[in-house]
């Protein structure tokens, strides 16, 4: 008999379930990710006991009715929170996402036909072992994702199981059934009724899969995002799933891989499309800000093209940038000084996080390239762990200060300031207080 190693508190209240004589499980991802070797993050359990039995059996201190039209009660145990869900069928999908009905049953083979994919339905006691009727257990062997029974039905009950057919798949490089594919193909323009924040989530968690590119479907991306024209422009859609897979993949760089899978829409196309998906503005601001930087934009940027050849271009910083910009990729006189400034202006605009992006997408847009991009990567995480001067605040001096010394207030304060900035980011000036107001006096005289 397989057996599974169950979180302790899972185990607590199965033992509590079947005390009263209830049938209980441990269900779905926690099963899937046990047979794996994985460490599940959330342990699901399914009953025969009715959600009112189950508040009774726990306690109302311990139990959040989460859902009790449909069956769901949270329990806590030992500081974490289970879900703990009734046996049930489902009524007809009426708006193809959400089940018009449940109807509670009695056996656990009833509530596992109800479920997405084959790996997914399955459940798990210590008495029983594992109960399996949809063949899961041989479908993770064989590395394969697989609808439950009718795959049109499955998809046709609730769209979102498309993407995360996909999802799933990406997430261990699993094949997808043929069958489930095919249906999951023709019944892409059933997304049209998901929310466009349940859209935005499965998506993110697909860029977040080790190597997503190949799970992107062009089909499905276009009912998704059809601003990208996947199906129109196959060879285009292709290099940019390729892109997105020399990205690495940590849930930090999930932006950096939007940012590749929308770079043909430009920073403005692509701040649409993030706002037609509901993202947060944090999330927009930074995938746009990535697409500007990295050439997405007429704003500054690391690398671009030109007469169709790829070459280093300079960073641009606003008004800060002298007038002899350094390129990327040139060998300066003094070791490291090019590199430095640039790293200097980028962190004058941004938080490392973001240059740490920045540098993955450009490394992968311009894998020729990624060492350049690497080393500016390096020397932008030194300059953070030195706290070197980047930033107007950073500096020795401040408004006051330079007031004190006879500076003006007003907009030539401001620029007065920008100016020992410059000189102290190009070494010309050393962050001492008594050093910048000797050169503010300079700057003030002529």
């Amino acid at each position: 008999m397989t057996t599974i190693k169950l979180d302790p508190g899972a185990a607590l209240l199965l033992d509590a379930l079947h005390g009263a004589g209830h049938a209980a499980y441990a269900v779905g991802g926690c099963v899937r990710d046990s047979l794996l070797g994985l460490d599940p993050h959330d342990w699901d359990l399914c009953t025969s006991a009715r959600p009112e039995q189950v508040m009774a059996l726990f306690g109302e201190e311990k139990c959040i009715p989460t859902g009790l039209q449909h069956g769901t009660v949270t329990v806590k145990q030992g500081g974490r929170l289970y879900e703990t869900t009734t046996f049930r069928t489902e009524g007809a999908y009426s708006d193809g996402r959400h089940p018009d009905a449940v109807c509670f049953v009695p056996d656990v083979r009833e509530d596992l036909a109800r479920r997405d994919f084959t790996i997914n339905a399955m459940a798990y006691s210590a008495e029983e072992g594992l109960i399996d009727p949809f063949g899961g257990r041989d479908d993770l062997a064989t590395h394969l994702v697989r609808a439950v029974g009718e795959p049109e039905r499955r998809f046709e009950e609730d769209a979102l199981r498309i993407l995360r057919l996909y999802r799933f798949a990406a997430r261990f490089g699993f094949a997808i059934d043929p069958a489930t594919g095919a249906a999951a193909r023709a019944l892409g323009p059933h997304l049209d009724c998901v929310s466009a924040e349940r859209i935005q989530e499965e998506l993110l968690k697909l860029l977040a899969a080790p190597r997503p590119g190949s799970y992107l479907e062009p089909a499905v991306l276009a009912v998704v995002l059809p601003e990208l024209e996947p199906e129109k422009q196959p060879e285009r859609f292709a290099e940019l799933c390729r892109t997105i897979d020399r990205i690495e993949p940590t849930a930090e760089n999930v932006p950096a891989r939007l940012a590749a899978l929308l770079w043909p829409l430009g920073e403005a196309g692509a701040r649409k499309a993030l706002r037609k998906l509901k993202c947060s503005n944090a999330l927009t601001d930074e995938v746009t800000a990535l697409e500007s930087e990295a050439g997405g934009g007429a704003g500054s940027f690391l690398l671009g093209h030109e007469s169709g050849h790829s070459i280093a271009r300079p960073i641009a910083c606003g008004n800060r940038v002298p007038p002899q910009r350094t390129v990327l990729g040139e060998t300066p006189d003094t070791p490291n000084t090019t590199l430095t400034v640039q790293a200097k202006r980028l962190l004058g605009r941004y938080e490392l996080p973001t240059i740490q992006r920045l540098t993955a997408l450009c490394s992968a847009r311009h894998p020729e390239q990624a060492g350049a991009f690497a080393a500016l990567r390096a020397e932008a995480e030194q300059l953070t762990a030195e706290n070197a001067c980047c930033r107007v605040s950073q500096l020795a001096v401040n408004g006051r200060d330079l007031m004190a010394a006879g500076v003006r207030p007003g907009p030539g304060l401001r620029q007065v300031l920008n100016a020992l900035l410059e000189a102290v980011i190009t070494g010309q000036t050393p962050n001492e207080k008594d050093a910048l107001l000797a050169a503010a006096a300079q700057f003030s005289a002529s």
